[in-house]
C-alpha cells in the first residue's frame, strides 16, 4: 500500500537511530528525460523519501531558484499527466516513496478524484500541497485516503501552538517543518532554531518531524539531523542540475555532494 511505504521508511531509520534525508528535484527540469535518472541517482546514494515537485505557473512557497526550474519544466512540456508518468517509470525498479509537492491548480484542474486513483496507480505515496490551508483539507484528506496517499502538512516558525495542535490531527506520513521565515532557498547561515519549536510539536504529535528550507551544505544538513526526523534538500539540489550542460554532467556533480549529505546526517548520531 502506498502510504506504508513512507512509514516503514522511518520505521526502519528510527531502529538505525539516522535521519532521513529527502532531496526534492522539479519534475521536468531541465527535461523532461532527465527526471527519472536523477531520482534513481538519489534513490542509489541515499535519498529515503524524494519530492518531485510539480511545475506551475505561480509557485507557492518556492525561492527564485525553484521558480525557475518550474518555469523551464513547464516550457520543456511537463504536465501533471506526465509527472505520473514519470512516477510510474520510477516505480518500475525503485521502492523508495515520493511526495508529489506542487500547488493546488494542477491537481484541482486534473480532478481531484482521478488524480488521488492516478498517482496511486503510478506509485506515489504522498502529496504536499502547501496552499491548502488545514481548515480547507478534510474533502482532500478524505479523497487521498480512499487511495492510501499521504497528505503531509507544513508548520511554519510562526505557526501557534493550538494551529500546530490542529495540523497534527490532520496530517499523515511525517509533517514538515519550515526552518526558516521566507521562501525555499539555499541559506548561508549554518544554524537554524529548530529545537524548541521541534519539541513543542513533538508535544501535539507521534508523526517524524522533517526539516526543510534553506539546507545546502553537510554541516547545514548535520546541525538539522541533530534533532529532526528528516532533512529536505532542494533549492541546493536544483543549482547543481542547473549548472550542468548534459544529463551526464548533471549525475557526475550532483552524486558526490549529495552522498556528502547523507554522510554528514548518518554520523551525526553515531558519534
Amino acid at each position: 500500500m502506498a502510504a506504508n511505504r513512507i512509514r516503514r521508511t522511518f520505521e526502519n531509520l528510527r531502529e538505525q537511530n539516522t535521519p532521513a534525508l529527502i532531496p526534492y528535484i522539479t519534475a521536468g527540469f531541465p527535461q523532461l528525460d532527465w527526471t527519472v535518472p536523477l531520482m534513481e541517482m538519489l534513490a542509489s546514494n541515499g535519498a529515503d523519501i524524494i519530492e518531485l515537485g510539480v511545475p506551475f505557473s505561480d509557485p507557492i512557497a518556492d525561492g527564485p531558484t525553484i521558480q525557475r526550474a518550474c518555469k523551464t519544466a513547464l516550457e520543456a512540456g511537463t504536465t501533471l499527466e506526465k509527472v505520473l508518468g514519470l512516477v510510474r517509470e520510477f516505480r518500475k525498479n525503485n521502492d523508495t516513496p515520493i511526495v508529489l509537492f506542487g500547488a493546488l491548480n494542477p491537481f484541482y484542474h486534473y480532478g481531484l478524484g482521478r488524480f488521488a486513483r492516478d498517482a496511486a496507480d503510478a506509485g506515489a505515496d504522498a502529496v504536499l500541497i502547501p496552499d491548502v490551508p488545514v481548515e480547507e483539507a478534510p474533502p482532500l484528506q478524505a479523497i487521498l485516503r480512499a487511495h492510501n496517499i499521504d497528505f503531509i502538512l507544513l508548520v511554519a516558525p510562526t505557526t501557534p501552538l493550538e494551529r500546530k495542535k490542529v495540523i497534527a490531527q490532520n496530517a499523515s506520513g511525517f509533517l514538515y517543518y519550515i526552518s526558516v521565515k521566507g521562501v525555499t532557498g539555499a541559506r548561508a547561515q549554518s544554524k537554524f532554531a529548530i529545537e524548541e519549536p521541534l519539541r513543542e510539536l513533538r508535544q501535539v504529535t507521534d508523526l517524524p518531524v522533517v526539516v526543510g528550507f534553506g539546507i545546502a551544505t553537510p554541516e547545514q544538513a548535520r546541525q538539522v539531523a541533530l534533532h529532526a526526523d528528516g532533512v529536505v534538500v532542494g533549492s541546493a539540489l536544483i543549482e547543481k542540475i542547473a549548472a550542468a550542460k548534459s544529463l551526464n554532467e548533471a549525475l557526475q556533480t550532483t552524486s558526490p555532494w549529495f552522498k556528502s549529505l547523507k554522510e554528514a546526517i548518518c554520523t551525526t548520531r553515531a558519534s
